[in-house]
């Protein structure tokens, strides 16, 4: 029988893109400001970043008030690879995610723990975005909490707020860890994880704050996230995740979604994608 309590990992990685500022913000959130905090912290610095950032990388490692492993990589190679390097460093099962530019509530451990240790593998949570202030909130996303709703969900959509998931090593290198699929590896992930038999929980409360930037809707669309989004439909249907039927649905109404305009994209997100885990929750 597992403990009731159990030590995690928190995981983290950073890259010459982020700032500073932010990445203080998130880690203070997510390792001081905890009211149950983590017991070892991985920060993976992807490839080269500039003096700031690497400064700031070790001022939080000296003052972390639990300990901290920082695992750097000599080049870029992308947040899936990162991942799996950081979660190579963790001395834990159960490791928690995060972003280095998103902000943790102080109570998202004390929440989200005794789920995973009651028996999930994953557990994800709602979160909140914001925009150029934490108190700025325009939208929310609210994953589906059934795990028939969550397995239902990912056929058509990620059924986890990346940021917010903690989940179990072991689950995760069952089925091969991340991959490298542009803004799409946690989806690939967590679809070949519910399609190994993982359990699978999501708390609606927003235990999260996600930041969204200028350029958070560009990401999510042009050539680029088509063909990431053609190869994670054909690896679907390639294990037998989806039917033919979505398959080609899938193809049409996310695919289309990647290359519309961005104004329609913000306009389709929100009708469209996100709205789907509303009406089947």
């Amino acid at each position: 029988m597992r403990a009731m309590t159990e030590e995690f990992s928190l995981l983290i990685s950073v890259w010459a893109g982020d700032r500073p500022d932010f990445l203080t913000t998130a880690f203070r959130s997510t390792v001081d400001d905890q009211t149950r905090r983590p017991d070892h912290v991985v920060l993976v610095q992807d490839g080269p970043v500039d003096d700031a950032l690497a400064k700031t990388v070790q001022e939080l490692a000296r003052t972390s008030p639990v300990p901290v492993d920082v695992v750097r990589l000599d080049q870029n190679l992308g947040l899936g690879p990162a991942l799996d390097a950081g979660l190579a460093a963790c001395r834990h099962d159960v490791v928690a995610r995060m972003d280095a530019d998103d902000i943790s509530l102080p109570h998202r451990f004390a929440t989200q723990l005794p789920v995973l240790e009651s028996g999930a593998d994953i557990v994800g949570s709602g979160l909140l975005e914001f925009g150029a202030d934490p108190d700025d909130v325009v939208g929310r996303r609210t994953p589906p909490t059934r795990p028939e709703d969550i397995r239902h969900r990912a056929r058509f959509a990620d059924p986890f707020n990346h940021p917010t998931v903690v989940y179990r090593r072991q689950a995760v290198r069952a089925v091969g860890g991340y991959q490298d699929l542009a803004l799409m590896e946690d989806y690939l992930l967590f679809a070949k994880m519910i399609a190994n038999g993982a359990r699978v929980a999501n708390i609606a409360e927003p235990l999260v704050k996600y930041r969204v930037g200028a350029g958070a809707y560009a990401r999510r669309g042009g050539v680029g996230l088509l063909r990431s989004e053609l190869v994670i439909q054909r690896r679907f249907r390639e294990l037998g995740f989806t039917t033919r039927g979505q398959f080609l649905r899938n193809v049409a109404v996310r695919g289309g979604y990647r290359l519309v305009p961005e104004s329609l994209r913000r306009a389709a997100y929100r009708r469209i994608i996100a709205a789907y885990g509303e009406r089947h929750r």
